[in-house]
């Protein structure tokens, strides 16, 4: 069941025109709705990816359905988005959620840090599961992430600390372009999935190199898949059941191509993997 939105914070960044709310059980939330500029498959592939980052414990954001009523958007008008014909409104109904780590006006979020401090975050392996997340869902984006410094264990599933640690946290977000996006199709570009910060590969020489994460996706277990494809808002879906059923058994089967598509990242042009051997 959906979480209802009690106030709107700001608008935010980004293709799909996000907005930042606040929900009843407390929690910050990036919402895009169901009617936003990249279309409502966007929400369906941000919900499926976050099931497998959360299997394959890689950091990112926790999701979930908000509810904004007809009455919250008329008492805020500032909720709006904008398409080539001009300003349009959302509709009411359920929408997807993804949760800030704490409070925007408290806890420091950053888009980017110096290299250096980049190499002493925490969990900077998980941008390698990330990857491979990535190449598999055919994100047909960069990878995008988040940081701040918090209490590890919470935020960095892959990070064996004490709970009382605290540290510098990577966390992947924005996964709507899984998919290729509105297109829900398996496009493979070499730059697809990559951060813009090659430091974060340093490690890698070969497709050996994204374990345990490579062997994960291999023997993933397809019931998380089902369970996350049946938690989806029946809306969201709508008319595309079938499509959607197709792309998830696609899915299943293009594991065999990961590591050809890792060593299709190593091509990119920028030369992410300097230390890569094939």
């Amino acid at each position: 069941m959906p979480i209802r939105a009690i106030e709107f914070v700001r608008k935010l960044r980004g293709g799909a025109q996000a907005h930042l709310m606040k929900a009843e059980d407390g929690h910050f939330y990036a919402v895009k709705f169901q009617n936003n500029p990249q279309g409502r498959r966007v929400l369906v592939n941000e919900w499926i990816a976050h099931a497998i980052f959360e299997q394959l414990r890689v950091a990112s954001a926790k999701v979930m359905a908000i509810e904004v009523t007809a009455d919250f958007l008329a008492a805020h008008p500032d909720i709006s988005m904008r398409n080539h014909t001009g300003v349009y409104r959302p509709e009411a109904g359920w929408h997807f959620g993804s949760r800030l780590a704490g409070d925007p006006n408290r806890l420091g979020f950053y888009d980017y840090v110096p290299d250096q401090l980049l190499k002493e975050v925490v969990n900077v392996r998980d941008f390698l599961g990330a990857l491979v997340i990535d190449r598999w869902l055919a994100n047909a984006d960069v990878r995008q992430a988040i940081f701040f410094r918090a209490k590890i264990k919470p935020w960095a599933p892959s990070v064996e600390v004490h709970a009382a640690k605290v540290g510098f946290v990577a966390m992947m977000i924005d996964h709507g372009y899984s998919f290729g996006g509105e297109h829900w199709r398996f496009d493979d570009a070499a730059g697809y999935g990559l951060y813009h910060r090659p430091v974060v590969y340093r490690e890698v020489t070969s497709a050996a190199s994204f374990e345990p994460w490579l062997g994960q996706v291999m023997h993933f277990p397809e019931s998380v898949l089902e369970a996350a494809r049946h938690s989806i808002p029946p809306q969201w879906v709508a008319g595309e059941d079938d499509v959607l059923d197709r792309l998830l058994h696609t899915l299943v089967q293009r594991r065999r191509k990961l590591p050809e598509l890792l060593a299709l990242s190593s091509s990119y042009h920028t030369k992410p993997f300097e230390n890569w051997q094939g």
